[in-house]
């Protein structure tokens, strides 16, 4: 009987991470450039003709449009299915995970994950954090701290949460602010120094480290790889006169790595520090 419930819970989550997954797409879109989530409407930004409600069916909308408006035919980006998808399979995930330690840290899972999808997207597409969902990942973090309190969490102590989160705002800060103070530029964004705090709740202060480290470590493989291509276009174009002036350099969004890192170390933060701790006891 317990597999019955626990393949029910798998389907409902799955479907409700799917339906939610469509929801998020409006909070990317809309959060960043200040526009109400329920008016107008959904609409193809396009030609601003309403979304019927058959052409709203997560994912199978859009296979069934083959990616395009019904009304003018524009293109339907692939970001919307990718995002639809990918929160149904977190929450999925989340179940599997987290399931043994009881529905509230399943719920607190999949809600942190979802916040974590909207802000590493919409960083990706506008370089803007949305505040809502940093108060919504604090919000996890202390019903996850809460957890911890009553002994249904799981198990990384509520000091270790709070050490995490002063950590976090103490480190992130003093790198926004010294990178201010003298070099004049914004190393490092203020809504980064936000979500790192309430991600230091979140995962408490080990967590938190092994958190930086992959996000560290991914952003500079990629800005590695950046900097190759971006060098080989040089070349390519060094005989052109548009090459004889210095190609500027892109900002580059580091909160789609720090999101990610967090969502990773959620996971599988807890085995990792004990399989890293294990190598010297």
């Amino acid at each position: 009987m317990d597999r019955v419930y626990l393949i029910i819970a798998y389907v409902m989550a799955s479907l409700l991470g799917l339906c939610f997954g469509s929801f998020l797409n409006v909070l990317i879109y809309r959060l960043p450039r200040g526009m109400s989530i329920v008016s107008p409407p959904s609409h193809c930004i396009c030609c601003n003709h309403r979304i019927r409600w058959y052409d709203n069916i997560p994912v199978l909308s859009y296979l069934v449009l083959r990616g395009r408006c019904r009304d003018c035919g524009a293109r339907i980006s692939l970001r919307y299915p990718l995002v639809e998808l990918g929160n149904c399979l977190l929450w999925a995930g989340c179940v599997a995970w987290f399931s043994g330690y009881g529905i509230g840290m399943v719920v607190v899972a999949c809600f942190a994950g979802s916040a974590l999808i909207v802000v590493s997207v919409s960083d990706s597409e506008t370089m803007l954090i949305p505040d809502s969902m940093l108060v919504i990942l604090a919000l996890c973090g202390i019903a996850a701290l809460l957890l911890d309190v009553f002994g249904v969490g799981v198990g990384i102590g509520w000091q270790s949460r709070l050490i995490g989160m002063a950590a976090a705002l103490v480190f992130f800060a003093a790198v926004y602010f010294g990178c201010r103070l003298v070099t004049g530029k914004e190393g490092l964004g203020f809504g980064d120094v936000k979500l790192m705090t309430a991600a230091g709740l979140l995962l408490g202060w080990q967590g938190l480290i092994v958190a930086v480290l992959i996000a560290s470590l991914s952003a500079a493989v990629c800005m590695g790889i950046f900097s190759v291509f971006r060098g080989r276009r040089r070349l390519r174009e060094e005989h052109t006169q548009e090459d004889e002036k210095e190609i500027p350099a892109k900002a580059f969004p580091f909160a789609p790595f720090l999101a990610v890192a967090v969502g990773i170390t959620l996971f599988f933060g807890q085995p990792l520090i004990s399989w890293y701790l294990g190598l010297f006891l």
